[in-house]
């Protein structure tokens, strides 16, 4: 499983195309196609387009929260949120060879994701990000250390875990070492598609 996550951004489905094809022009493996408050029609558009784009460049396409979605466009898999629906649901209409992630903000959540299973964890935030509009209480460094000690007292095998929310390549290292998988960017990628090949250098 790809250690890079793109989490697409944009306002408007031109902006969603454009940073999309930039991510993939510059090596992006691994895409998450994220609008929230679109239509629905054109945020199924923007999702058809990203799919077949995935494909050409041999990139994982997962759509965010719109499982239906992932199943009629053929998807690789959905990202899902706390609120979003249960993990079983998208695994019985998506079939078992998809990926399923889930979204988590405290251990009690990780341990509920671990549970239900998904195939990968999106913890976080790390900090501050305005891409959130209904922001969890930030974690930073501590609050992951603080989960990830638990699920090793508690014997759990610590699970693939993604930082997500304000994450820099500056974070990578300190990350890795807690124990963190990997990571999910969208504004540096955004601002600096030239980025991802120093996120992928600095992934272990």
């Amino acid at each position: 499983m790809e250690k890079l996550q793109y989490i697409s951004q944009g306002q408007t489905k031109e902006e969603q195309e454009f940073n999309i094809r930039k991510a993939l022009d510059n090596g992006i493996k691994w895409l998450q196609v994220r609008w929230k408050n679109a239509d629905e029609g054109k945020f199924f558009q923007l999702c058809e387009i990203s799919n077949k784009l995935c494909s050409e460049y041999h990139t994982v396409c997962i759509i965010n929260d719109h499982v239906q979605i992932a199943k009629d466009i053929d998807a690789d898999g959905v990202h899902l949120g706390l609120q979003d629906g249960s993990v079983e649901m998208a695994r019985s209409l998506l079939g078992k060879n998809k990926i399923i992630g889930g979204t988590a903000n405290t251990l009690s959540d990780v341990l509920q994701r671990i549970n239900e299973p998904c195939d990968y964890i999106g913890l976080g935030p790390l900090r501050f990000t305005s891409t959130k509009e209904k922001l969890s209480p930030i974690l930073g460094f501590e609050g992951y250390q603080n989960i990830i000690k638990s699920l090793k007292d508690r014997l759990i095998t610590i699970p693939k875990i993604y930082a997500i929310g304000g994450v820099g390549l500056q974070d990578i290292e300190p990350l890795q070492q807690i124990g963190i998988y990997g990571v999910a960017v969208s504004g540096q990628i955004t601002n600096c598609p030239a980025a991802i090949s120093e996120f992928k250098k600095a992934m272990i």
